[in-house]
């Protein structure tokens, strides 16, 4: 398999993942904007889960580019990624529907968490086929910023028992975090 055959099935998954997650938010009953604060957690769910599918297609696009060749390793870490980030929609709305209550909010946690273990993943089997003395095996190093972000997760997932809201700004925080795409898999394709 091809390089742009794998990426556009993962471009396509993730369409699917976004038109699902915007699918979930029901227009309000009412014709007047007071009627719209029905809807607005399952906004601001959707709203976070589109970055965090935005920031895991950007750098996966980012990282596919520094592969030459695909093996059946990486074909199935890619679809570990895409199994966990089809789960999204499912807890997006679950936590819309519920006004960010603890269960939902680690149910949330425990999704992100494991799509960034499956990135991880999915990464370690792009280093191995590439080597580990390629541009790309160089330029993502200790990973520091994946490492904090799994972190982040768990302490999310734990906090939200306690405050749905502590949980809520760890996700938040993450997010941030990762919005600008990640620097050192744009070197690796530049070298």
């Amino acid at each position: 398999m091809t390089r742009s055959r794998l990426e556009a099935f993962s471009d396509g998954v993730i369409a699917i993942i976004i038109t699902i997650m915007v699918l979930e938010i029901k227009a309000p009953h009412g014709d007047n904007f007071a009627a719209l604060k029905a809807v607005l957690p399952h906004f601001i769910s959707y709203v976070l889960s589109f970055i965090y599918v935005g920031i895991y297609w950007n750098n996966h696009h980012h990282m596919l580019h520094a592969v030459e060749k695909i093996n059946g390793k990486i074909l199935w870490a890619n679809l570990h990624l895409l199994f966990w980030l089809s789960l999204i929609p499912f807890t997006t709305a679950w936590m819309g529907e519920n006004h960010f209550t603890s269960a939902p909010m680690a149910a949330y946690g425990v999704i992100l968490f494991m799509s960034a273990i499956a990135y991880n993943i999915l990464q370690t089997q792009i280093v191995s086929k590439s080597g580990t003395d390629s541009a790309f095996s160089k330029q993502i190093g200790k990973d520091a910023k994946g490492k904090i972000s799994i972190i982040a997760y768990a302490l999310g997932i734990g906090i939200s028992f306690a405050s749905e809201w502590a949980a809520a700004g760890l996700y938040i925080l993450v997010a941030i975090m990762w919005l600008i795409p990640d620097k050192r898999v744009e070197r690796a394709i530049d070298d």
